[in-house]
C-alpha cells in the first residue's frame, strides 16, 4: 500500500494514469491521420519531434487542471520524460542501427508505442521513489539526503588544491574506460570469425585489437589509482590539519566537555571517511558513469530490443539498492557510534590504568566494555540480514531478466538479426552495466553515508570558540600588575554554583602574594581566570589596567606563566620539555633555565642527558624531578607574573628552588602555599572561602586581626587534603 505521505500518493497515480490514456489516444489520432494520407503510417524525425512537443504542451496544460499542487511538479517531470525520452531515444537509434535492422521507422507501431510508455513510466516511477525530489516529498529523510549532499559539495570543495590531480585521474579514468569498453567488443568479433569461415588476417586484427585494448586498460587503471591516492592522502592531510587547528583554538570548557578518545575518534577515523567519500568513491563513480555511457552505445548498435530489456532491469535494481543504502546508512551511524565509544573507554582506562589497579575495577572494566562490544555485534547482525535479504532480491531478478534476455537473444539470432558473436558480446555488455549501475547507486548511498560520518567532523571545523577573540596589544615593558574587579564565574558544567562571587584583589608587581584556603574556596578558579582559560561571567580581571582579552595570546601566556602542583610533560627529550612552545631555543637557556629550577645536577646524571627521553607523561621521572622540569619550563620564558600551585610539595630540590626565587624575584608571584612558611615570607596574603575573599593582609596583620584566618591556621598547614 502506498500512504498519502507517500510521494508517488494514489492522486498522483491516478492522474498518471489519465495522462498516460490522454498520450496514447493523441499517438492513435496521429497512427490513423498518417494512414488516411499515405497508407504506411511513417513520419521522418522532424515530424516526429514536432509531434512530442505538441504533446508535451499539452499533457503539461492538462497537469494544471487534473491535479493540486501538491503533486503537480511530479507530473511534470513525468510529462517531460513521457514526451521527449521515446524521441531522444528513436533520434540515437536511428544512425546507429539502421544497418543492423532494415527498414527502420521512427513510427514504431502500436505494440512499441504501449511498451514505450510502459517502460518510460516504470522508470520514472522507480526513480520518484529511489530519489524523490524536495518539491514532490517532505519529510525528515528528504532532509536529511539533502543535507547530505550539501556536505558532499563541501567535501569536493575541500579537493580544489587538488584540481591537476584530479584532472589528470579523470583523463586516466576516461582512456581506462574506453579501452575496458572494447573488449567484449573484439571478443564477439573473434567469435563471430571462429564461428564463420576462418579468416587468419581478421583473426590476428581482432586479437591484436583485443590484447591492445587490454594493454591500455591496465596501464590506464595503474595510473588513474594512483593519481586519486595521491589526492586521497592529500585531502586526508589538509581536513586533519584544519579539524586540530580549530581543536586548538576552543576553550577549556569545550575539551572538558568532550572526552579525548572522541575527539581523536573525529580527528582520525572521520577524517579518512571524509577523505573516502571524495577520492575513492568519486573513482568509482566516474568509471563506472565512464564506462555506462560507453556500453550503452555499443549495446544499441548490437540489439535495442535487448538494450530494452536491459533498461527495464536496471531502475528495479537501482530501487532495491537505495533501499539497502538507506538501512545500511543508519546502521553505519550506530557502528561509528559505537567504535567511538569502545575507543574511548579504551583510551581512558588504559590511560588510568594505575587508579584502575588500585581500586581492582578489572572485572568492571571489563564488563563495561563487553557491554559495548555485545551493542555493536547487534548491530552488525542486523546490517548482515539486510545485506542477506539485499542480494537473495537481487539475485532473483537479475537470473530472471537473463533469462529472458536469452530466450529473447536466440530469437534474434534466429530472425537474422543478431549473430552469436554480437549475443555473446551483448552479454558481457549486459553483465557490466549492471554491476556499473550497482556500483553507481551504491556509490551514491556510500558518499551520502562516508559524509553523514563527517557532519561532527563539520560541528567541529565550523565551531567558534565562545571566548572573547584576542587582541593584538604586546607591550614591549609589562609591570605585571594583576586585578580582579568585582568577578563573578561560575562553570560551564555546573552554572548554578557560583565558584567566584564578586571577587576583588590584587597582585602588585615585584611582591609574593599567597593565595590560601579551603578546599573549594576559589583558589584554582583565580587561577584560571589569570591565565585565561575561562571568562567572567561578571566583572573583569585586569593586566597593568587592560583587560586579559586585548593582548595577543602568545604575548600573554608567555608573560604569564604557572608551575601547577603536579605538572603535565610531553613525551620526548627532557630539553623538548624544557623549551616546549619556543622557537629556536638554545641549550644555554635551556641549561640556565635548569640551574635555577635545581634540576640541571639531577638531569647530567641521567643516561643521555637534556637527550634523555621522559616518557609517557613523564613517567621515567620522579615527582620531585618533574616538578622541577616543570619550574624550569616556566622560568626559560623569563614571565613577568609567575603562579606557584604548590611547586614545592614533592621533593626539597622543588622547593629550595622556589625558595632562591621568591628571595630573588622582581616579579608579580602568585604562590597558592601549603607550607606555612612559604605563607608567612609572603608580602601579602588572600585568603579565600566559599568564592569570596574573606581577609587580606601580611601574615602578622592577619594574625593579630585573630580572624578566620588565625581560627583555622592550624588546619589548613596540618590537613593537606582539607585544601
Amino acid at each position: 500500500m502506498i500512504s498519502k505521505a507517500h510521494p508517488i500518493s494514489r492522486a498522483a497515480l491516478a492522474a498518471h494514469v489519465y495522462l498516460l490514456c490522454c498520450e496514447l489516444v493523441l499517438w492513435a489520432c496521429v497512427w490513423t491521420a498518417l494512414l488516411w494520407l499515405d497508407g504506411e503510417g511513417s513520419l521522418d524525425l522532424r515530424c516526429l519531434w514536432a509531434f512530442r512537443i505538441i504533446s508535451w504542451a499539452v499533457l503539461y496544460s492538462l497537469t494544471t487542471h487534473i491535479a493540486d499542487k501538491s503533486v503537480q511538479p511530479l507530473l511534470k517531470r513525468w510529462v517531460a520524460l513521457q514526451s521527449f525520452l521515446p524521441a531522444v531515444f528513436d533520434s540515437v537509434a536511428q544512425p546507429l542501427l539502421q544497418e543492423i535492422v532494415r527498414g527502420f521507422s521512427p513510427m514504431p507501431d502500436p505494440g512499441m508505442v504501449i511498451l514505450s510508455s510502459v517502460t518510460s513510466s516504470l522508470i520514472y516511477l522507480v526513480w520518484e521513489v529511489a530519489f524523490p525530489h524536495g518539491g514532490s516529498a517532505k519529510g525528515a529523510r528528504i532532509q536529511e539526503d539533502e543535507e547530505a549532499k550539501t556536505l558532499l559539495m563541501r567535501v569536493i570543495r575541500y579537493s580544489r588544491p587538488d584540481y591537476l590531480h584530479l584532472g589528470a585521474a579523470f583523463v586516466f579514468l576516461s582512456l581506462a574506460a574506453l579501452f575496458e569498453t572494447f573488449i567484449p567488443y573484439c571478443v564477439g568479433k573473434v567469435v563471430d570469425i571462429l564461428s564463420g569461415k576462418y579468416q587468419h588476417e581478421n583473426f590476428l586484427w581482432a586479437t591484436g585489437l583485443m590484447a591492445l585494448c587490454s594493454l591500455g586498460s591496465s596501464v590506464f587503471t595503474g595510473l588513474r589509482g594512483g593519481m586519486f591516492m595521491c589526492s586521497l592522502s592529500r585531502l586526508n592531510m589538509r581536513i586533519r590539519h584544519m579539524l586540530f587547528q580549530n581543536l586548538m583554538k576552543q576553550e577549556i570548557n569545550f575539551f572538558e566537555e568532550n572526552k579525548p578518545g572522541s575527539l581523536t575518534s573525529r580527528l582520525i577515523s572521520d577524517t579518512d571517511k571524509m577523505g573516502r567519500s571524495v577520492a575513492m568513491n568519486v573513482n568509482v563513480l566516474l568509471r563506472s558513469l565512464v564506462k555506462t555511457c560507453g556500453m550503452l552505445f555499443f549495446m544499441l548498435r548490437l540489439s535495442w530490443q535487448l538494450t530494452l530489456l536491459t533498461c527495464i532491469e536496471m531502475p528495479l535494481l537501482a530501487f532495491i539498492q537505495n533501499s539497502y543504502n538507506n538501512l545500511s546508512q543508519k546502521t553505519s551511524i550506530e557502528l561509528q557510534d559505537c567504535n567511538a565509544e569502545t575507543a574511548e573507554l579504551a583510551y581512558s582506562v588504559i590511560k588510568s590504568m594505575k587508579t584502575v589497579r588500585s581500586f581492582n575495577a578489572e572485572d568492571q572494566e571489563k564488563r563495561r566494555y563487553e557491554q559495548i562490544l555485545d551493542r555493536k555485534l547487534q548491530v552488525l547482525k542486523r546490517k548482515g540480514i539486510y545485506s542477506a535479504v539485499f542480494l537473495l532480491i537481487r539475485r532473483f531478478i537479475t537470473v530472471g531478466l537473463k533469462v529472458e534476455m536469452l530466450f529473447q537473444g536466440r530469437n534474434l539470432i534466429s530472425s537474422g538479426q543478431l549473430s552469436i558473436g554480437s549475443l555473446l558480446a551483448f552479454v558481457f555488455y549486459q553483465k557490466d552495466m549492471v554491476t556499473n549501475m550497482r556500483h553507481l547507486v551504491y556509490i551514491y548511498g556510500d558518499m551520502l553515508n562516508t559524509v553523514g560520518s563527517a557532519v561532527k567532523v563539520f560541528q567541529l571545523l565550523d565551531r567558534k570558540s565562545q571566548m572573547k577573540e584576542m587582541g593584538n596589544l604586546a607591550p614591549k615593558k609589562l609591570e605585571g600588575k594583576l586585578t580582579f574587579e568585582k568577578v563573578t564565574f561560575s562553570y560551564h558544567s555546573r552554572p548554578d554554583e557560583k565558584a567566584l562571587k564578586s571577587v576583588t584583589l590584587e597582585l602588585s608587581p615585584g611582591k609574593v602574594t599567597a593565595l590560601i584556603g579551603p578546599s573549594g574556596g576559589g583558589k584554582s578558579s583565580c587561577v584560571c581566570l589569570m591565565q585565561r582559560f575561562y571568562e567572567p561571567q561578571e566583572g573583569e580581571v585586569f593586566l597593568d589596567g587592560v583587560p586579559l582579552y586585548r593582548y595577543q595570546h602568545q604575548y600573554l601566556h608567555q608573560k604569564v606563566v604557572m608551575v601547577s602542583q603536579k605538572p603535565v610533560l610531553f613525551s620526548g627529550s627532557v630539553r623538548h620539555n624544557i623549551e616546549y612552545g619556543l622557537q629556536d631555543c638554545t641549550i644555554e637557556r635551556v641549561e640556565e633555565a635548569a640551574r635555577k629550577a635545581n634540576a640541571h645536577d639531577f638531569i647530567c646524571m641521567l643516561e643521555q642527558g637534556y637527550d634523555t627521553d621522559v616518557g609517557e607523561c613523564g613517567d621515567q621521572l620522579s615527582a620531585g624531578q618533574k616538578q622541577c622540569i616543570a619550574i624550569a619550563r616556566a622560568l626559560i620564558r623569563n614571565p613577568q607574573i609567575l603562579i606557584l600551585d604548590e611547586a614545592t610539595s614533592d621533593t626539597d630540590y622543588s622547593a629550595q628552588a622556589v625558595q632562591d626565587l621568591l628571595n630573588k624575584t622582581d616579579q608579580t608571584v602568585l604562590v597558592i602555599a601549603h607550607r606555612l612558611e612559604t605563607v608567612e615570607k609572603a608580602d601579602h596574603i588572600i585568603f579565600m572561602e566559599e568564592g569570596k575573599v574573606v581577609e587580606q593582609g601580611t601574615h602578622q596583620q592577619l594574625m593579630a586581626k585573630e580572624g578566620r584566618y588565625y581560627r583555622i591556621k592550624e588546619k589548613l598547614f596540618t590537613e593537606p587534603t582539607n585544601y
